[in-house]
């Protein structure tokens, strides 16, 4: 047993690393999320969004079984199931197709700041789950980049007194992932990070390929060869491979502190919009993407002060 070991030790202990090491794996899991709106954007342009969304949860699925099987992963016990299926409906299910309908209708650039949302979500969730205390500048700065998230949708919908059907979807794929992300964190403490995200990945398998099926049925998939190779990042990285170095960071933690590193997100799923789709950047969007990633900064370095961590 550790030296931390007591007759009241914390249900959900973060694994033992170096200082740090959480930050660079959850930034590693951004960079590989950060592609994934713009590919999204590109694959609705010759693909039903239902076929998106479940579609690459079933290549997905494919490769988590093979890596299963191959390692021969002991099978998740009790509980564990439920928790996987929360795991499974918010970041298999949840997110991918409501973003997929969303951005049908939005520019790539558009979602992604409002996506912005998602690391204040996901710190909440956190907190009431992991029991993780932050201070109160840390949950100001937070509050400020939601705040600037949510001026930017309003902005863009036609001021404060409207907004469009677009921004509600994405709205609840950032609830759906907050709510999967702080789950899938805690139990990779107990499963490992890429066995959490490929049991969440296989048990909602059947579910996600009768959906494939439907949308098969409705609307033949056809696309270019760009559209096809962006369908193959969302299911091989988005969803599967960016998920192992994600719930790495999240589950060496701490998760609230982890979690601010993906309002850089935005930032750069802005700039592949711009230099790979050529989508013109207003001054909004610009201004929107420096107060998160700013946000980001300060919060961030709110939580890396020695004086918030407890004593070991």
């Amino acid at each position: 047993m550790s030296t931390n070991s007591s007759a009241t030790v914390q249900k959900y202990p973060v694994i033992s690393s170096s200082p740090g090491t959480g930050l660079w794996w959850g930034l590693l899991g951004v960079a590989a999320f950060s592609f994934t709106v713009p590919f999204t954007r590109v694959a609705v342009e010759g693909m039903s969004p239902l076929f998106i969304g479940s579609g690459r949860a079933v290549v997905a699925a494919i490769l988590a079984a093979l890596a299963l099987g191959l390692t021969k992963q002991p099978l998740p016990q009790g509980k564990q199931w439920m928790r996987l299926a929360v795991i499974a409906g918010g970041t298999v299910v949840g997110f991918p197709l409501l973003t997929s309908f969303a951005l049908t209708a939005v520019p790539a650039s558009h979602g992604a700041v409002v996506i912005a949302l998602l690391p204040a979500a996901t710190a909440t969730v956190a907190v009431i789950r992991g029991k993780e205390h932050s201070s109160g500048a840390f949950w100001i700065m937070t509050a400020v980049g939601a705040a600037a998230v949510m001026t930017f949708a309003f902005t863009q919908s036609g001021g404060f007194g409207a907004i469009g059907w677009t921004d509600l979807l994405l709205f609840g794929a950032v609830i759906a992932a907050a709510i999967g992300y702080a789950e899938g964190g805690l139990l990779s403490r107990e499963l490992g990070a890429w066995q959490t995200v490929s049991w969440a990945l296989v048990l909602v398998a059947p579910l996600m390929a009768g959906l494939t099926a439907v949308s098969v049925i409705q609307q033949p998939p056809s696309g270019t060869p760009a559209q096809w190779a962006s369908f193959a990042y969302l299911g091989v990285v988005s969803l599967f491979l960016g998920f192992f170095a994600w719930y790495r960071g999240l589950s060496i933690g701490p998760m609230a502190q982890v979690s601010q590193i993906q309002l850089v997100q935005p930032v750069l799923s802005i700039c592949w919009a711009w230099l790979l789709l050529g989508e013109t950047l207003s001054w909004i969007t610009v201004a929107g993407g420096l107060a998160v990633i700013l946000c980001a900064g300060m919060a961030v370095r709110v939580r890396l002060n020695p004086q918030n961590h407890p004593q070991k």
